[in-house]
């Protein structure tokens, strides 16, 4: 964050200073949520969770080289900025802080590939230039704040994921953090059971172009053509309007879109000045649409079409359990996409390991799909878990593991229904017994899918099946 003292943090805030010796002294490291990432001239905001509560932890923040506490109460001996609402200070901070910055703010948002798409921006951007991204996905009231003040005086560009699962929650952050460019991937499933519908999350996602600037003031929504309901929001914004996709009237396009033999996509990247061939190092034909959308936002900035496509061929996976792709000494292919699910990123996942497992089922190699449930679906959910089932039937994976309850299930009912798959597919209880499984069953060529909503936790069995060892439980059960 860039240097303020608690006199002036404390008038951003609208807070009151409590056991604060020198109202001069600065802040001049990063904010900070956990205790245990305190660092010398640190200010740790204390939120009271569930389950732990961060006021107990301020003393010790202090101890460890934080200045102050931004905090709900005082607390007796402890440098502490007292607030009504720790979470809305946070956001007045991060906003007072941007507004002092010259950077240049990038906000995207979309129901699947946020975080990968804010990844490949990120390392386009800074190319550049000094840019600030968040690490995995911090996309929500707390998260958008808590990278923005990560931005010091020489930041460049600020990339910034929005998440929404309300009607409001975009509208809320770019409040916060006022993006001039704005970016919208797509409108699917996820959190369908909050929004009710695809329509009422497109009107969710829309208030991303609704919150951006005029093009007179420089304005810039760039949009994915080959979504309808996304295209749509054209009509929704003052703001220049970008198109990205495959579609013949996309501003920036992908064509001669293939898989390579290792299940990495390729395309032709077209451009308004020029076109040039990327080969991607990531896993999965839905990458492109990623890749298209981060070269648009690029190409806007001014990169040129050789310098988008250099860095497109070079970037990787910042954000862990994103299609990780680790070949064991043995010769088996672990591909842990075990972070987060819905239907589309699902469907994704799939398609990518059918295409990752050609080249050894040639040789003797078989495809598994280990998945779990997909949260928030609500009265979709039966249908999406067959749907899924059924498709890793169509796309030929060798065998599902459905892995948990009732959900889990229906996604091994959705592939028994879909074909003569019989003892092809299997449902197991729990992360710790499809570990079991898997390690009396695989063998040398053998590509693994592991994929579910964050709540079920199968990163569990993907670090497992990588371990050195072959035995022992899965941790956390």
């Amino acid at each position: 964050m860039i240097a303020l003292s608690l006199s002036e943090i404390a008038a951003i805030v609208g807070g009151q200073s409590h056991d604060i010796p020198d109202p001069a002294v600065r802040v001049t490291g990063p904010v900070v949520i956990d205790s245990r990432a305190v660092e010398k001239g640190s200010l740790f905001a204390a939120f009271a969770g569930e389950r732990v509560d961060g006021h107990d932890y301020a003393r010790g923040a202090v101890e460890e080289g934080a200045v102050a506490v931004l905090a709900a109460r005082p607390l007796p001996g402890v440098p502490v900025i007292v607030v009504d609402d720790v979470v809305q200070a946070l956001g007045a901070l991060a906003r007072a802080v941007v507004e002092r910055l010259g950077a240049t703010t990038v906000a995207l948002t979309g129901s699947a590939g946020k975080t990968s798409t804010k990844d490949l921006i990120a390392q386009l951007l800074r190319t550049k230039g000094p840019t600030v991204w968040p690490a995995g996905n911090l996309n929500n009231e707390i998260g958008v704040p808590l990278t923005a003040l990560r931005a010091v005086e020489d930041t460049r560009y600020l990339v910034l994921e929005m998440g929404a699962r309300y009607l409001g929650d975009i509208r809320y952050l770019t409040g916060l953090v006022p993006p001039r460019i704005g970016l919208v991937l797509n409108v699917g499933t996820a959190h369908i059971g909050e929004f009710g519908g695809r329509e009422q999350i497109a009107v969710a996602k829309g208030e991303m172009v609704e919150s951006l600037p005029s093009a007179a003031d420089g304005g810039v929504a760039v949009l994915n053509a080959d979504d309808p309901l996304v295209r749509a929001m054209k009509s929704r914004t003052e703001a220049r309007v970008i198109l990205f996709g495959e579609a013949d009237e996309a501003d920036v396009q992908a064509e001669n879109v293939r898989l390579t033999a290792t299940g990495q996509a390729a395309f032709r990247l077209r451009t308004p000045s020029g076109c040039r061939d990327v080969t991607l190092r990531l896993y999965g034909e839905h990458h492109v649409s990623n890749a298209l959308a981060a070269a648009a936002v690029a190409h806007e900035l001014g990169m040129s079409v050789d310098e988008i496509a250099e860095a497109l061929s070079e970037a990787g996976t910042l954000s862990r359990w994103r299609m990780e792709v680790t070949e064991r000494a043995d010769g088996v292919t672990i591909v842990n996409d075990a972070y987060n699910a819905n239907p589309e990123s699902m469907r994704a996942a799939l398609r990518a390991l059918a295409a990752m497992g050609g080249a050894s089922r040639a040789e003797g190699g078989r495809t598994w799909a280990v998945l779990g449930p997909m949260a928030e679906l609500g009265d979709e959910s039966l249908a999406e878990h067959d749907a899924v089932g059924r498709l890793a039937v169509r796309l030929n994976v060798s065998k599902l593991v459905a892995v948990g309850g009732r959900e889990a299930s229906w996604l091994r009912l959705g592939a028994y229904n879909e074909g003569s798959w019989g003892e092809e597919s299997v449902h197991v209880s729990d992360a710790q017994a499809a570990v079991d499984l898997l390690r009396s069953e695989l063998r040398p060529g053998d590509v693994v899918l592991v994929k579910a909503s964050r709540s079920a936790g199968l990163e569990r069995v993907a670090l497992a099946l990588l371990e050195s060892t072959t035995e022992g439980e899965v941790s956390g059960r």
